[in-house]
């Protein structure tokens, strides 16, 4: 198995896992660099909690941050995705080999289905459904004391 950097792993996922963190990744790769304003702007959250999210997206290798002046700009940055989707890409290839190989033995059945006879049995089936008759040992309702 490929040896993947489990903390780099772990930090790109974590990052993943939210959805406003995913949004602001879509917005970064619609235009090469965006201030942190522009990234806040189209979200229904406090400018403070954006940052925390940057930090996080940040903290994982997903952007880079440049400071000019008082402006902050964000970039998106590749190489944590690359490692992401080649950890990825090892388990689907896994999983693909073993649904081939599952659907090979499903389509090379050694047992076939068993052929229905064409000769009338020697029992003729009956169309009366029997019914027994079911009483109960004890009446309905409450059991009456014994004095």
């Amino acid at each position: 198995m490929v040896k993947y950097q489990d903390i780099t792993l772990d930090r790109t996922f974590a990052a993943l896992a939210d959805p406003t963190r995913r949004a602001l990744l879509a917005h970064l790769e619609e235009r090469k660099a965006m201030t942190v304003s522009e990234l806040a702007e189209p979200f229904p959250i406090s400018l403070p909690a954006i940052m925390k999210h940057l930090d996080v997206l940040s903290g994982a290798g997903l952007i880079t941050r440049t400071k000019k002046g008082r402006t902050v700009t964000c970039r998106l940055t590749a190489e944590p995705m690359e490692q992401a989707m080649d950890w990825l890409n090892h388990y689907q290839r896994f999983w693909t080999e073993r649904l081939d190989q599952l659907a090979a033995f499903v389509e090379d059945d050694p047992c076939p289905p068993k052929q229905v006879s064409q000769q009338p049995s020697q029992a003729s089936p009956s169309n009366v459904v029997s019914m027994q008759d079911r009483r109960k040992s004890t009446p309905h309702g409450p059991t009456p004391k014994k004095s």
